[in-house]
C-alpha cells in the first residue's frame, strides 16, 4: 500500500477490490478492460459510523478484514501512486459481510 493510511470519514468504508480474473474456466483470456468490475472485496477501512443527534457516533456493521459484496457502480474509485485499487463507499452500499470465504 501506499505511504498513507486511509482515514474514512462518517459511514464511509474503503474497500480493497478481489482481483478480476482475466480467464474463463473454458481458458478463454479476456482482454483487460473487458472483464466485469467485480463486487467483492476486503475492508481496509472504516469511518465511525453516521453522527447523531446527540453527537455521538453510530458505529458501522462492517470493520477492517471484512470481506464483503458490495453494490456494483457503488462508490468511488481511486488509483494510489503505485498502482493499487481501493473504493470509497457509504455502509448502506455494503450488501453481505461474507463469514467464510473458500478460493
Amino acid at each position: 500500500m501506499a505511504e498513507y493510511e486511509f482515514v474514512p470519514l462518517y459511514d464511509k468504508v474503503v474497500i480493497k477490490p478481489e482481483e478480476t480474473k482475466n480467464v474463463t474456466k473454458g481458458g478463454i483470456v479476456i482482454p483487460e478492460g473487458a472483464e466485469e468490475r467485480t463486487q467483492r472485496g476486503h475492508v481496509v477501512a472504516a469511518g465511525p459510523g453516521r453522527l447523531t443527534n446527540d453527537g455521538e457516533y453510530s458505529g458501522l456493521a462492517v470493520g477492517e478484514g471484512d470481506y464483503v459484496i458490495y453494490a456494483k457502480y457503488g462508490g468511488t474509485e481511486i488509483k494510489t501512486d503505485d498502482g493499487e485499487t481501493f473504493i470509497i463507499l457509504s455502509e448502506r452500499d455494503i450488501h453481505v459481510v461474507l463469514e467464510k470465504y473458500d478460493e
